[in-house]
Protein backbone atom coordinates (compact mmCIF):
# COMPACT_ATOMS: atom_id res chain seq x y z
CA UNK A 1 0.00 0.00 0.00
CA UNK A 2 1.46 3.37 -1.07
CA UNK A 3 1.68 6.21 1.43
CA UNK A 4 0.84 8.71 -1.31
CA UNK A 5 -1.72 7.74 -3.95
CA UNK A 6 -2.22 10.62 -6.38
CA UNK A 7 -3.64 8.31 -9.04
CA UNK A 8 -7.00 8.12 -7.29
CA UNK A 9 -7.37 11.90 -6.97
CA UNK A 10 -5.86 12.89 -10.33
CA UNK A 11 -9.28 13.53 -11.83
CA UNK A 12 -10.13 15.82 -8.89
CA UNK A 13 -7.06 18.04 -9.32
CA UNK A 14 -8.81 20.57 -11.64
CA UNK A 15 -11.70 20.74 -9.15
CA UNK A 16 -9.29 21.37 -6.27
CA UNK A 17 -7.28 23.95 -8.20
CA UNK A 18 -10.37 26.00 -9.07
CA UNK A 19 -10.78 26.76 -5.38
CA UNK A 20 -7.88 29.24 -5.53
CA UNK A 21 -10.17 31.64 -7.42
CA UNK A 22 -12.55 31.83 -4.45
CA UNK A 23 -9.68 32.05 -1.97
CA UNK A 24 -7.95 34.93 -3.77
CA UNK A 25 -11.25 36.72 -4.48
CA UNK A 26 -12.18 36.76 -0.80
CA UNK A 27 -8.68 37.90 0.21
CA UNK A 28 -8.21 40.70 -2.33
CA UNK A 29 -11.76 42.09 -2.30
CA UNK A 30 -11.82 42.05 1.51
CA UNK A 31 -8.44 43.80 1.68
CA UNK A 32 -9.56 46.48 -0.78
CA UNK A 33 -12.73 47.21 1.19
CA UNK A 34 -10.76 46.87 4.43
CA UNK A 35 -8.27 49.54 3.31
CA UNK A 36 -11.10 51.94 2.42
CA UNK A 37 -12.84 51.34 5.75
CA UNK A 38 -9.49 51.50 7.56
CA UNK A 39 -8.78 54.95 6.11
CA UNK A 40 -12.25 56.12 7.15
CA UNK A 41 -11.73 54.79 10.68
CA UNK A 42 -8.34 56.48 10.91
CA UNK A 43 -9.82 59.75 9.63
CA UNK A 44 -12.48 59.93 12.35
CA UNK A 45 -10.34 58.45 15.14
CA UNK A 46 -9.41 61.89 16.55
CA UNK A 47 -13.01 63.08 16.87
CA UNK A 48 -14.64 62.71 20.27
CA UNK A 49 -17.78 60.65 19.65
CA UNK A 50 -16.80 59.02 16.36
CA UNK A 51 -13.33 58.32 17.74
CA UNK A 52 -14.78 56.35 20.64
CA UNK A 53 -17.02 54.37 18.29
CA UNK A 54 -14.06 53.69 16.01
CA UNK A 55 -11.98 52.51 18.99
CA UNK A 56 -14.80 50.18 20.12
CA UNK A 57 -15.16 48.83 16.57
CA UNK A 58 -11.44 48.08 16.26
CA UNK A 59 -11.30 46.63 19.76
CA UNK A 60 -14.19 44.23 19.13
CA UNK A 61 -12.98 42.94 15.77
CA UNK A 62 -9.41 42.54 16.96
CA UNK A 63 -10.51 40.91 20.21
CA UNK A 64 -12.79 38.18 18.84
CA UNK A 65 -12.03 35.15 16.61
CA UNK A 66 -12.69 35.47 12.88
CA UNK A 67 -14.61 32.18 12.91
CA UNK A 68 -17.03 33.69 15.46
CA UNK A 69 -17.47 36.81 13.33
CA UNK A 70 -18.08 34.71 10.21
CA UNK A 71 -20.65 32.56 12.03
CA UNK A 72 -22.50 35.63 13.30
CA UNK A 73 -22.63 37.22 9.84
CA UNK A 74 -23.72 34.05 8.03
CA UNK A 75 -26.04 32.44 10.57
CA UNK A 76 -27.22 35.22 12.91
CA UNK A 77 -27.30 38.39 10.78
CA UNK A 78 -29.98 37.09 8.34
CA UNK A 79 -32.29 36.36 11.29
CA UNK A 80 -31.76 39.84 12.75
CA UNK A 81 -32.40 41.47 9.37
CA UNK A 82 -35.50 39.31 8.85
CA UNK A 83 -36.98 40.31 12.22
CA UNK A 84 -36.32 44.00 11.55
CA UNK A 85 -37.80 43.79 8.06
CA UNK A 86 -40.90 42.06 9.41
CA UNK A 87 -41.42 44.62 12.16
CA UNK A 88 -40.64 47.73 10.13
CA UNK A 89 -41.92 46.85 6.66
CA UNK A 90 -44.24 43.89 7.23
CA UNK A 91 -41.91 41.66 5.25
CA UNK A 92 -43.06 38.07 4.86
CA UNK A 93 -40.33 35.52 4.36
CA UNK A 94 -36.76 34.99 5.42
CA UNK A 95 -33.71 36.95 4.28
CA UNK A 96 -30.53 35.06 3.48
CA UNK A 97 -26.92 35.97 2.82
CA UNK A 98 -24.83 33.97 0.37
CA UNK A 99 -21.68 32.32 1.68
CA UNK A 100 -19.48 34.48 -0.56
CA UNK A 101 -21.18 37.70 0.60
CA UNK A 102 -20.86 36.65 4.23
CA UNK A 103 -17.16 35.94 3.72
CA UNK A 104 -16.56 39.34 2.08
CA UNK A 105 -18.47 41.20 4.82
CA UNK A 106 -16.67 39.38 7.62
CA UNK A 107 -13.14 39.66 6.29
CA UNK A 108 -13.65 43.25 5.15
CA UNK A 109 -14.77 44.32 8.62
CA UNK A 110 -12.05 42.29 10.28
CA UNK A 111 -9.36 43.54 7.91
CA UNK A 112 -10.40 47.17 8.34
CA UNK A 113 -9.78 46.92 12.08
CA UNK A 114 -6.20 45.83 11.50
CA UNK A 115 -5.61 48.10 8.50
CA UNK A 116 -6.73 51.15 10.49
CA UNK A 117 -3.98 50.43 13.02
CA UNK A 118 -1.44 49.88 10.25
CA UNK A 119 -2.38 53.19 8.63
CA UNK A 120 -2.33 54.96 11.99
CA UNK A 121 1.22 53.74 12.49
CA UNK A 122 2.12 54.93 8.99
CA UNK A 123 0.55 58.34 9.58
CA UNK A 124 2.49 58.73 12.82
CA UNK A 125 5.71 58.01 10.92
CA UNK A 126 5.22 61.02 8.62
CA UNK A 127 7.78 63.75 9.29
CA UNK A 128 5.95 66.66 11.01
CA UNK A 129 8.21 69.03 9.09
CA UNK A 130 6.54 68.08 5.81
CA UNK A 131 3.12 68.82 7.25
CA UNK A 132 4.28 72.17 8.64
CA UNK A 133 5.84 73.08 5.30
CA UNK A 134 2.56 72.31 3.51
CA UNK A 135 0.62 74.45 6.00
CA UNK A 136 3.08 77.30 5.51
CA UNK A 137 2.39 77.12 1.77
CA UNK A 138 -1.34 77.43 2.43
CA UNK A 139 -2.29 73.84 1.58
CA UNK A 140 -5.64 72.84 3.10
CA UNK A 141 -6.06 70.04 5.66
CA UNK A 142 -7.86 67.75 3.21
CA UNK A 143 -5.15 68.03 0.56
CA UNK A 144 -2.41 67.65 3.17
CA UNK A 145 -3.99 64.39 4.29
CA UNK A 146 -4.75 63.16 0.74
CA UNK A 147 -1.63 64.27 -1.11
CA UNK A 148 1.06 64.18 1.58
CA UNK A 149 0.16 62.12 4.64
CA UNK A 150 -1.63 59.17 3.00
CA UNK A 151 0.95 58.51 0.24
CA UNK A 152 3.83 58.57 2.75
CA UNK A 153 1.81 56.49 5.24
CA UNK A 154 1.06 53.87 2.58
CA UNK A 155 4.69 53.75 1.52
CA UNK A 156 5.84 53.26 5.10
CA UNK A 157 3.06 50.76 5.84
CA UNK A 158 3.38 48.77 2.61
CA UNK A 159 5.12 45.71 4.16
CA UNK A 160 2.48 45.48 6.89
CA UNK A 161 -0.35 45.88 4.35
CA UNK A 162 1.07 43.12 2.16
CA UNK A 163 1.40 40.92 5.22
CA UNK A 164 -2.29 41.56 5.94
CA UNK A 165 -3.23 40.34 2.44
CA UNK A 166 -1.10 37.22 2.86
CA UNK A 167 -2.68 36.55 6.24
CA UNK A 168 -6.15 36.90 4.69
CA UNK A 169 -5.27 34.37 1.98
CA UNK A 170 -4.49 31.83 4.70
CA UNK A 171 -7.22 32.81 7.16
CA UNK A 172 -9.89 32.71 4.45
CA UNK A 173 -9.68 28.91 4.67
CA UNK A 174 -12.24 29.03 7.48
CA UNK A 175 -14.98 29.94 4.97
CA UNK A 176 -15.24 26.21 4.39
CA UNK A 177 -17.41 26.02 7.54
CA UNK A 178 -20.21 27.91 5.75
CA UNK A 179 -19.96 25.84 2.58
CA UNK A 180 -18.08 28.28 0.34
CA UNK A 181 -16.09 26.15 -2.09
CA UNK A 182 -12.62 27.53 -1.53
CA UNK A 183 -9.52 25.33 -1.49
CA UNK A 184 -10.23 23.77 1.90
CA UNK A 185 -13.90 23.09 1.21
CA UNK A 186 -13.03 21.38 -2.07
CA UNK A 187 -10.45 19.28 -0.24
CA UNK A 188 -13.16 18.17 2.17
CA UNK A 189 -15.45 17.25 -0.72
CA UNK A 190 -12.74 15.22 -2.46
CA UNK A 191 -11.76 13.48 0.79
CA UNK A 192 -15.40 12.56 1.45
CA UNK A 193 -15.72 11.00 -2.02
CA UNK A 194 -12.38 9.19 -2.15
CA UNK A 195 -11.75 8.50 1.54
CA UNK A 196 -8.29 9.96 0.99
CA UNK A 197 -7.12 12.80 3.21
CA UNK A 198 -3.35 13.03 3.00
CA UNK A 199 -3.14 13.53 -0.79
CA UNK A 200 -5.84 16.25 -1.12
CA UNK A 201 -4.46 18.07 1.94
CA UNK A 202 -0.94 17.85 0.56
CA UNK A 203 -2.02 19.22 -2.82
CA UNK A 204 -4.05 22.06 -1.31
CA UNK A 205 -1.19 22.89 1.05
CA UNK A 206 1.17 23.06 -1.93
CA UNK A 207 -1.16 25.52 -3.69
CA UNK A 208 -1.33 27.73 -0.60
CA UNK A 209 2.45 27.66 -0.27
CA UNK A 210 3.06 28.57 -3.93
CA UNK A 211 0.54 31.43 -3.86
CA UNK A 212 1.92 32.86 -0.60
CA UNK A 213 5.49 32.50 -1.88
CA UNK A 214 4.67 34.37 -5.10
CA UNK A 215 2.96 37.12 -3.12
CA UNK A 216 5.88 37.39 -0.69
CA UNK A 217 8.47 37.67 -3.49
CA UNK A 218 6.32 40.23 -5.35
CA UNK A 219 5.87 42.26 -2.16
CA UNK A 220 9.63 42.39 -1.55
CA UNK A 221 10.26 43.56 -5.11
CA UNK A 222 7.58 46.26 -4.84
CA UNK A 223 8.99 47.32 -1.47
CA UNK A 224 12.45 47.81 -3.02
CA UNK A 225 10.89 49.89 -5.81
CA UNK A 226 9.08 52.10 -3.30
CA UNK A 227 12.25 52.58 -1.26
CA UNK A 228 14.04 53.96 -4.30
CA UNK A 229 11.25 56.43 -5.14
Amino acid sequence: MNIVDFERIRRFIPFLTQGITITLSVAFVSTLIGVILGIMINTVSKRKVLGKLAFAYVDIFRGTPVILQLSLVYFALPRVLTVLAQEWFGFQGFLTISAFTAAIITFSLNSSAYVSEIIRSGVNSVDPGEIEAAKALGVGKFHIYKDIILPIAFKNSFPALMNEIIMLVKESSIVSIIGLQDLMRRQQIVSAQTYLYFEPLLYVGLIYYIVVKIMSISAKKMERVLQHD
